[in-house]
């Protein structure tokens, strides 16, 4: 079974459509993680983005973690994870993005310290989640900071009708999700493709 199909069969069996347009996976990846599953993933992103020179992938705490190390392990490169709000154990000198969060519908801080983004890299950003994509342009604007360059990236679920795929494209990103879901009307989930 090609991997986009296992996981849209995964989201229709297992995946829950709640109040609010919030797609409950946490039964196979971001809660309780299925390592096979994921394997998967990893894979598909490797085959798909292999060849760029990649040598760091960047995601986002905690969700994204996941999905990025298991990509990393096939690609032979580090990772890269943004935290979410200021603490004390990190450098002085940081790169800070303010980003809203629509699954937990607030705002946080993302925060990557300089001395692990620089001009020198090709970078694969990579996370489990698009939406309107605020916490991908979050991530896009550290590296623009930072000089280096985002090679592609790789999203597991992409919730279409919120656009923020579509903004990115636009911008001439290679951007690639594994589902792209059209609608969650009456807690149905209906894919684009």
């Amino acid at each position: 079974m090609r991997k986009t199909e296992l996981l849209k069969q995964k989201i229709l069996t297992e995946g829950k459509v709640e109040e609010g347009g919030v797609l409950r996976v946490d039964s196979f990846l971001n809660h309780r993680l299925d390592i096979e599953f994921l394997n998967e993933v990893g894979l598909y992103f490797r085959d798909k983005f292999r060849g760029l020179g990649i040598n760091k992938i960047l995601t986002i705490e905690s969700s994204g973690i996941a999905i990025a190390t298991i990509t990393a392990q096939y690609l032979h490169v580090p990772v890269v994870f943004a935290k979410k709000n200021v603490h004390i154990n990190l450098p002085d000198e940081v790169y800070i993005e303010d980003v809203h969060s629509f699954t937990q519908n607030k705002n946080n801080k993302l925060v990557v310290a300089k001395k692990y983004l620089n001009k020198d890299d090709k970078i694969l950003i990579v996370d489990d989640f698009l939406a309107k994509g605020n916490a991908l342009k979050a991530l896009l604007s550290m590296v623009e900071k930072a000089g280096g360059t985002v090679e592609g990236i790789g999203i597991v679920i992409e919730k279409t009708y919120q656009g923020g795929g579509d903004e990115i494209r636009k911008k001439g990103y290679n951007l690639l999700s594994l589902a792209k879901i059209k609608s969650m009307e009456n807690g149905t989930v209906q894919f684009a493709d």
